[in-house]
């Protein structure tokens, strides 16, 4: 072939790959962000057949139903609050196993996770009767028994089936006996302490953790305001709690014995049935929801800890809608309510300042839904 053929080809060559690139490049195609960014995940507790809804995220913090999965276990299934509490359903920090409570067989149940899609594992006895709440840190899981005599109940978990196990003789009382009425568990973020709410004695119960996962106590500690509800850990064993009777949000220092200082007393909104708290990765705000108002109210945190009111509506729900569960993102971009008024599920997006946008409402859920988790 002559060099001037040669050159021909090559030329032909090129105008074809530049015809086929211009040809792509037109074609619309996926990338990372046009598709599923995450999944959140609601758990129904319905009788006879518990179960978990789940969700996929997208980019924008809209959801679209993926997918519903058995616990094996027994829900109760009826009301806007049936559980009277926070944390029923509970992502581990790796977001790669999810717990969830069968309150009408008292059972606890884990999933492994792959975004939208659960893989059932194992069930446990919870130790108690109706366990409402559920808390992991490292290769240990406690499980709060609402019923009868309350306690919390601590499990280990296999590093390599992910299976539950009970840890032997870590059955604890509550201070307060049959009539704690207790809402939530959860650990320190260091796991030194655990602590529960108690709504109908009107106190906060601290444990000290040892390295074996077993909890000592509880010491008892008067609430700054009446029914203390959800709570969530900050730095620095910081926590910050909401509070039903005054409608209000306090925060408080835990110490390595288990002592609890006030920090803020009730700082309150002026919406109603604050009942549910979280906060942001960052420690920079803290959020309630309000089912009688159908609100969200914003904190701010500063690094001591003190509270101050940023927002007493900084977000809605809707009329009647009731939110009565909350979820942040793994990412601290958007929060998600469970509605327990209309059965949905709320989404908002969350600003640099703290700010909240709604981005839409999605469900149906069944009615007594109660748990809600994000990643």
């Amino acid at each position: 072939m002559s060099i001037q053929s040669k050159r021909s080809v090559v030329a032909r060559v090129f105008q074809i790959t530049a015809v086929l690139f211009l040809f792509l490049a037109a074609v619309p195609h996926p990338s990372f962000g046009q598709g599923p960014f995450g999944a959140v995940y609601v758990l129904t507790n319905q009788s006879p057949h518990n179960t978990v809804m789940t969700f996929l995220r997208a980019p924008d913090g809209s959801l679209t139903y993926s997918a519903t999965y058995r616990t094996e276990g027994r829900g109760t299934g009826t009301g806007a609050d049936p559980l009277g509490s926070q944390g029923a359903l509970v992502l581990d920090p790796s977001q790669r196993l999810l717990y969830a409570v069968n309150s009408g067989s008292d059972e606890v149940t884990v999933f492994a996770v792959d975004g939208p899609t659960l893989t059932f594992i194992n069930k446990v006895p919870s130790g108690g009767r109706m366990p409402v709440s559920l808390t992991v840190f490292g290769g240990i899981l406690y499980v709060l028994n609402a019923g009868g005599t309350p306690n919390i109940t601590g499990f280990t978990i296999n590093s390599l089936t992910n299976q539950l196990a009970e840890l032997p003789g870590s059955k604890t009382l509550l201070a307060g006996g049959k009539a704690a009425s207790p809402a939530q568990v959860a650990f320190s973020q260091d796991g030194s302490i655990l602590m529960v709410t108690e709504k109908g004695t009107q106190t906060i119960d601290t444990y000290t953790v040892d390295s074996l996962g077993y909890a000592s106590g509880p010491i008892s500690h008067p609430s700054s305001g009446a029914t203390p509800f959800g709570f969530a850990f900050i730095h620095g064993g910081i926590a910050v709690v909401s509070e039903a009777g005054p409608n209000a949000l306090s925060s408080y220092q835990s110490q390595q014995d288990g002592s609890l200082d006030l920090i803020t007393g009730s700082v309150p909104n002026s919406q109603a049935a604050t009942c549910w708290a979280v906060a942001l990765n960052n420690s920079a705000y803290a959020y309630t929801a309000n089912a009688g108002t159908a609100t969200i109210s914003s904190y701010t945190i500063a690094a001591d800890g003190t509270l101050s009111l940023l927002n007493a509506v900084a977000g809605s729900t809707g009329s009647g809608s009731a939110p009565t569960d909350m979820a942040l993102s793994a990412d601290d971009r958007f929060l998600y309510t469970r509605d327990g008024g209309n059965d949905m599920v709320s989404a908002f997006s969350v600003g640099t300042d703290g700010s909240l946008t709604l981005v839409g409402s999605y469900g149906t859920l069944p009615a007594g839904s109660q748990g809600i988790a994000a990643r």
